[in-house]
């Protein structure tokens, strides 16, 4: 009785264990896809086809989601690649010297700015009257320096732009130039109007492959269909498929939330996956949620799955439809506003 009793609490612990296991990946999961704002297609917000939200017959498929976090890149396929402060984005300071001062000079001073705010800074010099990123030797005579003011964390506080604008000030002392920079306020409240507007159009559209009740795909089929298709397997645990200037077009994820891992492929058995797409992120964005749809149809076929929505109903023509009215608004909006889904302006916004 005893070793019963014992090889009961082992079976136990070990089912325990691999539920705390699929909470973790869970929350890996959740971290991964989370958003600070609301599903605003789902809600109807912004003027976005409210009868979705207030018709009880009509279907929300296949499901608008609030946005993930980009992939490997926080604002282009380079994610080394210098920036020209953009004052629509940026708060930009300037900063003039009498005699030219060494690019050494500066380097040396300013990585404890730039670590102070998460990289969320950039550089320029002013040469043959055209702004240019920092080179690693020379000198300058006018400098701009520009801390982001939106990003998909909102826009920074009064606090934190007032301490940059200080450490600038001070860098500015210690190199011999002056600084001069625009009003706070004014810039703040320039930044809050443009965070509302990239909240309005901050969202993913999603769809899912399943398999027949009780079936998995295997994983070895699932990422030789996925790299035939030109996708690559990220450190991130998903899928992705990039353009040829390296910006995301969709992704392709366990709807469980378990990362996929090359040396565990092989072993993979997901019961259901997910297509995701970023809008504002996503360049062409009919082009590319159309080509997502075919590709879902396609991979459904291959493993003998279905193509559903958030609902886990079919994914018809309808619903195509409705969704590509919807990203035809969004899009326009975005661009009423100057922002070009897919755009370096739109990957900085919404990085």
């Amino acid at each position: 009785m005893s070793l019963a009793v014992i090889g009961a609490l082992v079976i136990v612990a070990v089912f325990a264990y691999n539920k705390w296991q699929e909470h973790r990946a869970g929350r890996a999961a959740d971290e991964t896809f989370r958003s600070r704002h609301p599903d605003v297609l789902i809600g109807g917000q912004a003027g976005l086809a409210p009868q979705l939200a207030t018709d009880p017959e009509a279907r929300v498929e296949p499901g608008f989601s609030p946005r993930k976090p980009p992939a490997e890149s926080r604002f282009a396929a380079d994610d080394t690649a210098p920036l020209i402060p953009n004052p629509r984005i940026d708060y930009v300071m300037d900063l003039e010297a009498d005699e030219p001062v060494s690019i050494a000079a500066l380097q040396e001073l300013w990585p404890a700015v730039e670590n102070r705010f998460a990289r969320r800074t950039s550089v320029a010099v002013r040469t043959d009257d055209r702004w240019e990123p920092l080179q690693p030797h020379g000198t300058w005579l006018k400098l701009r320096a520009a801390l982001q003011l939106v990003s998909r964390k909102g826009v920074v506080s009064e606090g934190e732009l007032l301490e940059f604008r200080s450490a600038l000030e001070t860098l500015a002392t210690k190199l011999r130039a002056h600084a001069t920079s625009p009003e706070m306020r004014d810039a703040l409240d320039a930044a809050r109007s443009l965070d509302d507007i990239c909240a309005d159009a901050d969202i993913q559209v999603a769809f899912h492959v399943v398999a027949a009740p009780g079936a998995a795909f295997a994983g070895t089929k699932l990422r030789a269909a996925a790299e035939a298709s030109g996708f690559v397997l990220g450190i991130h645990g998903r899928f992705t498929l990039s353009d040829d200037d390296g910006r995301e077009l969709y992704g392709l994820a366990d709807r469980s939330g378990i990362l996929f891992a090359p040396e565990t492929m092989k072993d993979a058995a997901p019961s259901a996956l997910t297509l995701s797409m970023d809008v504002p992120r996503a360049p062409d964005t009919q082009r590319t949620f159309d080509a997502m749809v075919r590709f879902g149809r396609h991979l459904a076929n291959l493993l003998g799955g279905g193509l559903v929505d958030d609902n886990n109903q079919p994914l018809d023509e309808r619903a195509v439809s409705t969704i590509n009215s919807q990203l035809a608004i969004v899009r326009q909006n975005l661009e009423a506003h100057g922002i070009s889904p897919g755009s370096a302006l739109a990957l900085r916004l919404f990085s």
